[in-house]
């Protein structure tokens, strides 16, 4: 399954109910707002580096740049994708989980 998070993980619970009913597999992908879960250093990094590599992290790279996050910014296993790699991942899952 791909989720999909748009919403700051620290305005809304969003990005954590999201890691609560993921499973091993999963692909979560960070799109506007919700990329700021990508960024190291904060609590939030504690709980994606507590993941273990059970699912594979997404941030979508021109939400990126919309808010001037350099990629060098984000926690270790995030991979940027652009317009083309987020449809590639819509397409590589059977289900898109949209968490808003």
């Amino acid at each position: 399954m791909l989720h999909t998070v748009n919403k700051s993980p620290f305005e809304k619970t969003t990005f954590e109910s999201c890691l609560n009913h993921a499973r091993p597999g999963d692909a979560v992908l960070l799109i506007e707002d919700g990329i700021y879960a990508a960024v190291k250093g904060t609590a939030v990094a504690d709980r994606i580096a507590g993941l273990n590599g059970d699912l594979s992290l997404y941030a979508l790279g021109p939400d990126l740049a919309a808010r001037g996050i350099q990629e060098t910014a984000l926690c270790d296993g995030i991979s940027v994708v652009d317009y083309g790699g987020f449809v590639d991942l819509v397409a590589e899952h059977d289900v898109t989980q949209t968490w808003l």
